[in-house]
């Protein structure tokens, strides 16, 4: 199994910055963040693959939000800048160790889980 571990969370105001990261215990081949607003089901904000090979970003973060991955310290981050109040969410960190078929969207795709770290823009 793969810990992952989340920080980076905060509060700021629109407009503001934060950076997230999260460190995993061992390589897994993708990872994603996600967050989840109250009372909202958890979506998908970026994914990427191992070494940065591949990303993508929901319609709502492009341009906004930039996903990096350091394969040397199994790291992923999120710059996130221009942050508006509709960002304010538990963000989470998802991976799965290996290729599979399929959206990186789903939720259930993935086998591990972060504990989140909370985003809040005023």
């Amino acid at each position: 199994d793969a810990q992952l571990v989340e920080s980076g969370g905060g509060s700021v105001q629109a407009g503001g910055s934060l950076r997230l990261s999260c460190a995993a215990s061992r390589y897994t081949y993708r990872l994603t963040w996600f967050r989840q607003a109250p009372g909202k089901e958890r979506e998908g904000v970026a994914p990427i693959t191992s070494g940065g090979g591949s990303t993508a970003y929901a319609d709502s973060v492009k341009g906004r939000f930039t996903i990096s991955h350091d394969s040397a310290k199994h790291t992923m981050s999120l710059e996130m800048n221009n942050l508006k109040p509709e960002d304010t969410a538990m963000y989470y960190c998802a991976a799965y160790p290996s290729p599979r078929v399929g959206s990186w969207y789903f939720t259930s795709a993935y086998d591990y889980w972060g504990q989140g770290t909370q985003v809040t823009v005023s």
